[in-house]
């Protein structure tokens, strides 16, 4: 009884991850300036199949995936195309998301 109850908290946490993950390239491409969404979007799908594809990705490529898509929103902030406090909030979450301790685990 107890691992079913285990297995099935495991996967509910596991889909709240992805479905935070699916917000957070949401949240990035409403952020962005209107005139620059359809560029930024472009870039995006590249860092999404990585960290969202299906096939769960390598625990290297995923820390580098990460750290390369902070690395692009810094850009966006630095040329004012993504505003101060979504670059926070972003940069908070893939640090969340793909970079802290329990997706080290994964």
């Amino acid at each position: 009884m107890r691992d079913a109850q285990t297995e099935k908290h495991s996967i509910t946490t596991e889909k709240i991850e992805e479905d935070l993950s699916l917000r957070t390239f949401d949240f990035i491409r409403d952020a962005v300036l209107p005139d620059f969404r359809d560029r930024v979007a472009e870039y995006l799908v590249q860092y999404e199949s990585v960290l969202m594809g299906e096939q769960a990705p390598d625990p290297e490529l995923a820390r580098a995936t990460a750290n390369q898509l902070r690395g692009y929103l810094r850009g966006l902030n630095t040329t004012r195309v993504l505003g101060m406090a979504d670059w926070e909030e972003l940069d908070r979450r893939v640090v969340d998301l793909w970079l802290g301790p329990t997706s080290a685990q994964q």
